[in-house]
């Protein structure tokens, strides 16, 4: 794996939210993430008139990571317009956990913490592919 550096995520996570359209609340998102194969993958919150079709910026990330070739991230940061560091939501956290390889590090509000710490005992993929052996 690839060492993290996170002064760098976090300004690709900031450029991201440049891109942000968020008309309806003034509150842009940026996203950014490192997989295993060592690319950083980012996203932006995309909001809608209809405010429950917006798109969180995670979601832009992980259409991101599909798009460039796949795979798992093992880092992950998310920052404010103003550049602070956000925690993701709930669906958000299970969106991550669905593409994150174990232990995937994610930049908090209250430091470094694992995806299994911020989303105990999800239920993903790996429960999927241990109940059909």
């Amino acid at each position: 794996m690839t060492s993290i550096d996170w002064d760098a995520l976090r300004e690709v996570a900031k450029k991201a939210m440049a891109h942000a359209y968020a008309p309806y609340s003034k509150f842009p998102v940026g996203a950014a993430a490192l997989t295993e194969d060592g690319r950083v993958v980012s996203g932006c919150n995309v909001e809608n008139a209809s405010y429950g079709l917006g798109l969180c910026a995670e979601c832009g990330l992980v259409s991101n990571l599909t798009m460039s070739g796949g795979g798992k991230l093992v880092a992950f940061t998310c920052c404010d317009g103003n550049g602070n560091i956000l925690m993701p939501c709930g669906r958000c956290r299970q969106l991550l956990f669905e593409h994150s390889a174990p232990g995937m590090v994610l930049e908090t509000v209250s430091g470094f913490k694992t995806i299994e710490e911020v989303l105990p005992d999800a239920f993903g993929p790996r429960d999927l592919e241990a109940f059909n052996k």
